[in-house]
């Protein structure tokens, strides 16, 4: 579990008003929920929250949590909300948890090691990002590693062919495909130029006409 320590305070909620004044001051709006309690209202510092999310295991990440400095609890981030032109953390959903009961949650999975395929000329498509599975909150991984290495053109990978911990239950489907390398695009053939199109019959036809009259000039002249 990592030391990240949110220490917040509740606030009374409000509407939109509040919460800018609120982030004016520096602060975020947040929800603390717990197994069997009323959610409470609390006001957080985006940096600490930040914190988290630049953490290994990100979003995953096991905190503390402590309001009016009360008592810790372990917790995890169950959801939040950015500015949608600036980017910034505007609001937070926090999670008490028990270390001691299983969790059912989002994993990332990491590609490890450099394909035979793609040196072959092959491209890789990263079809599943992120795979759920349910385990302790304390054998959470990181994320989920997996070698493709050995991939040729045409192969990929599934659910069902990845290794993970014993302690760890994979719940997405088996057969989904994590990745695969395509054969590479075929490029388009050059288009031909299109061949000189020929002289219309009917200037040939004066020509031959004209050439006629010269002849009979000639015999004239003769």
């Amino acid at each position: 579990m990592s030391q990240i320590l949110i220490e917040a305070r509740k606030r009374i909620p409000g509407g939109k008003n509040a919460n800018l004044r609120l982030r004016k001051a520096g602060m975020i709006p947040a929800v603390l929920y717990g197994r069997g309690t009323e959610p409470v209202a609390i006001s957080v510092d985006p940096r600490a929250v930040a914190e988290i999310f630049y953490s290994d295991s990100g979003q995953n990440t096991i905190f503390s949590v402590s309001v009016d400095g009360g008592a810790r609890a372990n917790a995890m981030v169950k959801d939040y909300q950015l500015d949608p032109v600036h980017g910034k953390l505007i609001h937070a959903d926090f999670m008490q948890i028990a270390m001691d009961r299983l969790l059912e949650i989002s994993v990332d999975v990491e590609l490890v090691g450099d394909a035979e395929g793609v040196k072959a000329g092959g491209l890789m498509d990263f079809v599943t990002r992120s795979i759920d599975i349910e385990c302790l909150p304390g054998d959470i991984p990181g994320s989920i590693p997996v070698d493709v290495s050995h991939l040729q053109i045409n192969d990929y990978v599934r659910v069902k062919n990845i290794t993970v911990d014993p302690k760890i239950k994979v719940l997405t489907d088996p057969e989904v495909v994590i990745v695969t390398i395509v054969p590479p695009l075929k490029e388009a053939a050059p288009e031909e130029a299109p061949a000189e199109a020929a002289e219309p019959e009917v200037i040939k036809k004066g020509k031959v006409a004209e050439e006629g009259a010269e002849e009979e000039k000639k015999k004239e002249e003769e």
